[in-house]
């Protein structure tokens, strides 16, 4: 094997990294909810914002204050949150006669595998945040759950329309351009098959898949990750955007190839971040969706 040329070296190393990046960029689906912010500190505190409207509390109404009166008060809270970086990481090697003569192309495998697997463990952070910092719920209840024995029990629609309206109870509007609905594949499966949904007017599905957005029910986009399926099955979610979650980013993906020559090629991919649900409510849980 002939030696590579510094220049060559460098394009070859452009490469790799090139490749596992554009795999874990397709590959990030529920990162792509979150708005990203770059920090250098390991610990990072944010404040979450109490969602409730303001009002001036008994006796001191917000409407019909009399003239010359002194206006109705009240204060914003917040709770202060701490957030520590963590590190996802993974790599891949492939030996030196599997690089020159193997009849499946180990190399491109290998990038595949070590992009997904980076995206899939910041994902499966950022469901089990979701998990346990939603701030509002809706449980279907048993024997109305997407995979009901009772087809005519299963309604999703309606439990979609339950989900929106505690948000919107909050002031907050998932039936924008950033409302999504999440769900892993299983639950998708019931989903997409129930009849409430085929026959829907605002069902409709995408010519092309992209960051696991496969079509749009209700006003709100329809995400499918496995990523969701770790943490709770039966759960799936209304998220608002770019609003309810931030990525708090201290290194953004890092890729390097490590040449064992005649040995071994390893490549290596690794970021650090966190996921701070700043505002619970803009997530809403819909829960039991399997029986």
């Amino acid at each position: 094997m002939v030696a590579d040329a510094v220049g060559e070296q460098d394009l070859r190393a452009t490469y790799y990294d090139t490749a596992v990046k554009a795999v874990a960029l397709m590959e990030y689906k529920l990162k792509s909810l979150c708005t990203i912010s770059s920090t250098g500190a390991h610990t990072n505190y944010y404040y979450r914002e109490t969602n409730s409207e303001l009002t001036g509390g008994a006796g001191n109404a917000t409407a019909g204050v009399p003239r010359y009166a002194q206006f109705p008060h009240g204060d914003v809270t917040e709770t202060l949150v701490s957030s520590v970086i963590s590190k996802y990481a993974f790599e891949g090697e492939v030996s030196h006669e599997d690089e020159i003569t193997d009849n499946l192309p180990m190399v491109q495998r290998t990038i595949l595998r070590v992009g997904r697997a980076v995206s899939y463990a910041v994902d499966t952070a950022i469901a089990a945040a979701m998990l346990a910092s939603a701030g509002n719920s809706v449980a279907i209840v048993a024997g109305s759950e997407w995979d009901s024995d009772t087809i005519a029990n299963r309604d999703p629609i309606k439990n979609i329309a339950d989900g929106v309206q505690t948000m919107r109870a909050d002031n907050l509007n998932p039936l924008n351009a950033n409302g999504y609905l999440c769900m892993n594949g299983t639950d998708y499966v019931n989903f997409a098959t129930n009849s409430k949904i085929l026959n829907h007017p605002t069902y409709q599905t995408v010519s092309a898949v992209e960051n696991g957005v496969v079509g749009m029910i209700y006003g709100l986009k329809i995400m499918v990750t496995e990523a969701l399926e770790v943490t709770t099955p039966d759960v799936c979610y209304i998220v608002i955007a770019q609003e309810a979650m931030t990525w708090k980013e201290a290194e953004n993906l890092k890729v390097e190839q490590i040449v064992d020559p005649g040995i071994r090629r390893t490549i290596r991919a690794w970021e650090q971040g966190v996921v701070q649900v700043t505002s619970p409510n803009a997530i809403c849980k819909i829960t039991n969706t399997r029986k």
